[in-house]
């Protein structure tokens, strides 16, 4: 994209912000804005969750996240979900430019694929986030679907001892994250039909699609939703889905990071100090970074009665898994694939 057709585009959704004062904003995101928290996304080659999972002895690479082979080995995702458990990563300079148009009264819904939670962590209320493949907000029996306690299952992942089972059916506990092979939340179809029926006698509303490959649906879906009289903005490395496919006159595409273009959105709508204060930031070359949180020191909740200790062991492919998320943490994958080429 060349310098003026982006001052263009970011010039029309600031203008169009600014001359409907009272336009609502949705967003719909993907991984792509959490990548630089230190969290991969899932398909870009060499650093890709998929692609470093797959060295291991996985029949495919999304079966880290298929139910049936949940069932049957939880060791890779247990040990994958220690490293990415909430907690452990700081909201992007994105995340807290979506925080910005709640504050001013101006955001009408996110819709988001991550699982990471860190919409919430910015202070968007939970009204306002519809997390359309779950989240590691809640936990529960992969069999009965009775709730599991938050904190006994990251005690449970911190121990390292096994892996959690439902005190009233003895089935596996996972957080409620959706895996392949289950059907999403009823709140995010029933959220969408009510927003697509409410977004078709709206005569102004900005859609912001970013960070995502609009490559797995439904979600993939959405923006082609979206009514026509109404603007859609992608943000994203590369054109995708509807927008690469199906383009529309009224289309804005930005191609780059999703932080980069919240800073200079941000800059020419004149909330750019506002955005830095709220985010923590001191400049626009200060990265967010990955943060460990203490154990959980409380021994007030027993986890042996929970605990199936044949899940997962120290072996040498546990370590060696779970090596490879202190990595995606720290986006030190890209370095160790070219040393891996070389041998």
């Amino acid at each position: 994209m060349s310098g003026k057709k982006e001052y263009q585009d970011i010039g029309r959704i600031v203008k169009y912000l600014n001359d409907h004062p009272k336009c609502k904003v949705m967003f719909m995101v993907g991984a792509g804005i959490s990548t630089s928290c230190g969290i991969p996304d899932f398909r870009t080659p060499g650093v890709g969750l998929y692609d470093n999972v797959s060295k291991f002895n996985l029949p495919f690479a999304e079966a880290i996240f298929e139910i049936n082979f949940f069932r049957e080995n939880q060791k890779p995702f247990y040990t994958l979900a220690k490293g990415l458990y909430p907690g452990n990563f700081k909201p992007s300079l994105f995340h807290y430019f979506m925080r910005l148009f709640h504050m001013k009264g101006r955001l009408k819904r996110v819709y988001t694929q991550n699982i990471d939670t860190l919409e919430s962590a910015t202070g968007i209320e939970d009204e306002y986030i519809i997390e359309a493949h779950g989240s590691f907000r809640k936990n529960h029996c992969i069999d009965c679907n009775k709730e599991f306690p938050m904190e006994l299952f990251k005690k449970v992942l911190e121990e390292d001892k096994g892996y959690a089972k439902c005190p009233s059916c003895k089935g596996l506990i996972k957080p409620k994250i959706v895996f392949f092979g289950e059907g999403l939340p009823d709140e995010f179809y029933d959220s969408w039909d009510k927003d697509k029926e409410a977004l078709q006698s709206e005569d102004q509303c900005l859609v912001f699609v970013a960070g995502t490959s609009l490559m797995v649906y439904p979600f993939a879906a959405l923006p082609e939703d979206v009514p026509e009289h109404l603007p859609r903005a992608l943000i994203n490395m590369d054109p995708v889905g509807d927008f690469l496919n199906n383009p529309r006159e009224t289309d804005i595409i930005l191609e780059g990071t999703a932080d980069e273009f919240a800073e200079k959105i941000a800059r020419d709508l004149g909330w750019f100090d506002e955005l830095m204060r709220i985010s923590g930031k001191q400049d626009s070359k200060q990265k967010t970074t990955s943060v460990k949180t203490s154990k959980n020191q409380s021994n007030k909740t027993p986890t042996e009665s929970v605990i199936d200790e044949g899940g997962l062991c120290s072996t040498k492919e546990d370590k060696e898994l779970f090596a490879i998320t202190e990595k995606v943490r720290n986006l030190d994958l890209d370095k160790e694939n070219k040393k891996d080429e070389q041998q």
